[in-house]
């Protein structure tokens, strides 16, 4: 499955800081301007999470799978639902609205 550059905050550790590092780990690429875009809670059978998600504006670097993972530019429109996660859904559903 597909989803978006993220994971889970370190011990006192801000949102925003988290997606900085994250994007540094996961990606390569220094973000400069970012803005909170939606905050989602969702209950798997098997533990809850709560998803901090932003809107990118600007950032330096070029994209790159660090981990070896597979990046790919779509717009929203080209998502299939079935690719990702069930907690991704509304952040499909408002990118499209």
């Amino acid at each position: 499955m597909w989803e978006f550059p993220g994971g889970k905050l370190a011990d006192g550790e801000t949102a925003a800081a988290a997606l900085i590092r994250e994007l540094q780990e996961e990606i390569g690429i220094d973000a400069l301007t970012f803005a909170p875009f939606m905050l989602l809670e969702h209950d798997y059978p098997d533990r809850s999470v709560r998803l901090h998600f932003f809107e990118v504006k600007k950032w330096h670097g070029e994209p790159t799978g660090n981990d070896g993972q597979k990046l790919r530019w779509i717009t929203p429109a080209e998502i299939d639902p079935g690719w990702l996660l069930a907690a991704d859904a509304p952040v499909i559903a408002k990118l499209l609205a």
